[in-house]
């Protein structure tokens, strides 16, 4: 009798133990639960601050010299239509993509959450409106080097190449390339994951390696094979002094193209370059997710350097240069005496005084 109750004793003291080991398990891992919740948590709460900051600055500073020095590019020109140069035509073409780029951007910077990016069809409108006006602008860019070389170099062979009528065709096909860039890709990828409910374009292995390569790489390398032959050509020119000091700021702004060019789109095809590394030596990761859901700060910090070059390209190539200062100092002096006649008219009839002509023509 005395054995049968030890024993029951033990079975319940080993019960009793048993119950505590487990209870202090759940407990311990709720507890790591909760940390690594709270981890989690306070992780995305940093990120949303710090990216909101970027975000706003970019908005403050950036922004507004890319929307108000494109429009201002577009009005200045289009009202001098019949003074428009080869090279007015490019920066026209160039402000509207790059326009649209920066008008668009304040969706993107702001998106901190990518919500769309888990909506198939918003997702791949997206980034197909992106791509075109992406692409365009950088082609946009690249021609116009190689359209600053011929103007220099000024050989009899290069020079009925730039007339207007072959700038309106270049234009014209520079747009085409843009759209086929994009939309022949698309078709060819779209057939391939049709059905796919949750299929996004712009995570598409082989459209990541095209905006590499077409997008950054032979364009910048374009870029920086006929500028430095335009460097050639105005080192050359240092022997006619009276040359030389419009040749210096010549220089001096290549020097600045090159750099902004190369210090906003490096960082975003530096990223999508690691993410295709990976791709290529481990194939599983393609369809994994992507480098911006893995570290979203660094993935909003390169896009938001991307959208900054179509905010500075106004600056550097227009308002630096002296033809379209002078184009808006003329356009400033019409707006400002349209108003004072608008005013002095205004103020007369008033009065019911009769205007005279000589007092509009000293206006």
């Amino acid at each position: 009798m005395i054995c049968q109750y030890s024993a029951s004793m033990e079975e319940q003291a080993t019960s009793l133990i048993q119950i505590y080991i487990n209870v202090t398990e759940q407990l311990n891992a709720t507890q790591g639960y909760n940390a690594t919740a709270s981890g989690e948590g306070s992780d995305t709460y940093q990120f949303y601050i710090i990216s909101l900051f970027l975000s706003c600055l970019y908005t403050i500073f950036l922004f507004p010299i890319g929307f108000i020095g494109n429009i201002l590019i577009l009005v200045v020109n289009l009202n001098h239509r019949e003074k428009m140069t080869i090279p007015d035509l490019y920066f026209v073409n160039l402000a509207v993509a790059d326009l649209i780029l920066v008008a668009d951007s304040l969706i993107e910077v702001f998106n901190l959450n990518e919500k769309y990016y888990d909506i198939a069809i918003l997702c791949t409108f997206m980034s197909l409106f992106l791509q075109v006006n992406m692409y365009s602008s950088i082609f946009f860019l690249t021609w116009m080097s190689f359209d600053r070389y011929v103007a220099l170099a000024n050989t009899v062979s290069s020079s009925p190449l730039r007339t207007m009528q072959h700038a309106k065709l270049s234009c014209s096909l520079i747009w085409m390339a843009s759209i086929l860039a994009t939309l022949l890709p698309f078709t060819i990828v779209q057939t391939q994951h049709r059905g796919e409910v949750h299929f996004c374009f712009a995570n598409v292995f082989e459209i990541q390696w095209l905006e590499v390569t077409i997008g950054f790489l032979v364009p910048f390398s374009v870029i920086g094979l006929f500028y430095s032959l335009i460097v050639r050509i105005l080192m050359r020119a240092q022997k006619h002094r009276g040359l030389w000091p419009r040749r210096q700021k010549a220089l001096r702004m290549i020097v600045v193209v090159v750099l902004v060019f190369f210090i906003c789109w490096l960082p975003e095809n530096v990223f999508i370059s690691i993410q295709l590394l990976q791709g290529t030596a481990d194939p599983s990761q393609r369809s994994a997710t992507t480098l911006w859901h893995d570290y979203p700060l660094t993935g909003h910090i390169v896009n938001l350097a991307a959208f900054s070059n179509s905010c500075l390209n106004p600056i550097i190539y227009s308002f630096l240069g002296e033809t379209f200062r002078d184009k808006l100092r003329l356009f400033i002096k019409q707006k400002a005496s349209w108003s004072v006649v608008y005013r002095f008219c205004h103020h007369t009839l008033d009065l019911h005084i009769p205007v005279r002509n000589a007092d509009v023509s000293e206006v």
